[in-house]
C-alpha cells in the first residue's frame, strides 16, 4: 500500500469505468482527492467521483485542453484503450488516436497536468526463457494490440523528452483482481466456476496445458503504482510494473479453482501445435519502479485470485 498523496489533487481519469480505472477512482476519492472520470458511455454504475461523457478518440485536443483547464486538473491518468471485440481500426482509434489527442491536449493546457499513461507488457513481445525485460530493451511486439500500445507509448515518450509534458508510461504486467474482464482467461474460468456453484454441480473444464509464462500482477498493487506515479517526479519516460517473476497461466487457473472451493471435472486437452514456454515467456525487470516510484509488488497471486473470486460471487449475489 502506498502512502496517500501529499496534498489533495484534482485528477482526471480517462477510462474510469474500466477494470483498473474504476478501482483507481475509488482509491483517489478515499484519499480525499477530487476525481473527474472521462469515458464515452454513461455507465449504469458510475465510478467514484464525478463522471463526464466524452468521446476521447474524436474530441479535438483544444476542446479537451479547455475541459482540463476549466476543471483545474493537476494530473491525468490514461486508463482507457481497447482490445477485445474490436476491429484493428477500432483498436487504432482507441489506443493510438486517443493517446495522440490526449498528449496534444495536455501540452496545450495553461498549466500542463502530470500525465500517467498505462501501457502494457505486450509492447515488448516475447523474450528468451529465463530473461527479464527491461525498459531499455528494444520492443518487438507480436500482437497487433501490443504494436498499437507501443505506438501510443512512443508518442508519450516523445512529448516527455521534448519537454512538452511532464509524465511517464507504466508498462503493466498481466493484471489480476476484482472485476476481472469476462473475456480474459481468468474471467472465463471464474464465470464457469460460478455457474457451477450456483447450479450446485461440479464445473466441467476443458483445459490446455497453459504453459505460457507471464508476469502477472495484483490489481491493488497496480493501482498503488499508479498513485505513486502521480506523485513521483520521475526522470525516466517508461517504468515496468510487475512482480519480476514469470508464472504459468495454468498456476493461476489452479489457484482460482482452489480458492473457489467448487468441485471440478477437468478434461486435459492438447495445446495447439508450436506453443510452449520457449515461445511464451514474459518476465519484467522492476528495478526502475523501486528506484523511481518506491514501489514493489507486495500481494501474492493467491491474494489477487482470491480478490477476483470474492468480487465475482459478491456480484452474483447482488
Amino acid at each position: 500500500m502506498t502512502a496517500p498523496l501529499a496534498a489533495p489533487l484534482r485528477v482526471a481519469v480517462l477510462g474510469g469505468t474500466g477494470f483498473i480505472g474504476r478501482v483507481l477512482c475509488a482509491r483517489l476519492v478515499e484519499q480525499g482527492h477530487e476525481v473527474l472520470s472521462l469515458a464515452r458511455s454513461v455507465p449504469a454504475d458510475p465510478p467514484a467521483g464525478r463522471f463526464t461523457s466524452v468521446d476521447l478518440s474524436s474530441t479535438a485536443p483544444v476542446e479537451l485542453a479547455r475541459l482540463l483547464d476549466d476543471e483545474r486538473i493537476d494530473a491525468v491518468v490514461n486508463a482507457a484503450g481497447g482490445m477485445w471485440g474490436l476491429t484493428d481500426e477500432q483498436m487504432y482509434e482507441a489506443n493510438v488516436v486517443l493517446v495522440g489527442r490526449l498528449v496534444e491536449a495536455v501540452a496545450a493546457m495553461a498549466a500542463p497536468a502530470r500525465l500517467v499513461h498505462l501501457g502494457t507488457v505486450h509492447e515488448y513481445g516475447m523474450a528468451p526463457i529465463g530473461t527479464s525485460q527491461r525498459e531499455s530493451d528494444t520492443p518487438a511486439p507480436v500482437m497487433e494490440y501490443g504494436k498499437l500500445k507501443l505506438a501510443a507509448t512512443e508518442s508519450v515518450t516523445r512529448a516527455v523528452e521534448a519537454g512538452l509534458v511532464r509524465g511517464v508510461t507504466l508498462r503493466l504486467g498481466n493484471v489480476v483482481g476484482a472485476g476481472q474482464p469476462g473475456h480474459s482467461l481468468l474471467g472465463v474460468m471464474a464465470a464457469k466456476l460460478d455457474g457451477a456453484r450456483l447450479a450446485g454441480e461440479p464445473a466441467r473444464l476443458d483445459l490446455q496445458p497453459l504453459t505460457a509464462q507471464r508476469d502477472f500482477v495484483d490489481l491493488t498493487d497496480t493501482v498503488d503504482a499508479v498513485l505513486a506515479a502521480i506523485a513521483a517526479p520521475t526522470t525516466v519516460p517508461v517504468i515496468n510494473v510487475g512482480t519480476g517473476s514469470a508464472t504459468a497461466a495454468r498456476v493461476l487457473v489452479d489457484l482460482l479453482i482452489e480458492v473457489s472451493g467448487v468441485p471440478v471435472e477437468v478434461t486435459e486437452v492438447p495445446a495447439p501445435a508450436g506453443s510452449g514456454p520457449e515461445t511464451e515467456w514474459q518476465q519484467m525487470d522492476t528495478a526502475l519502479a523501486a528506484a523511481q516510484l518506491g514501489w514493489t509488488s507486495d500481494r501474492s497471486l493467491r491474494q489477487a485470485v482470491d480478490s477476483l473470486w470474492q468480487a465475482r460471487i459478491a456480484s452474483a449475489t447482488s
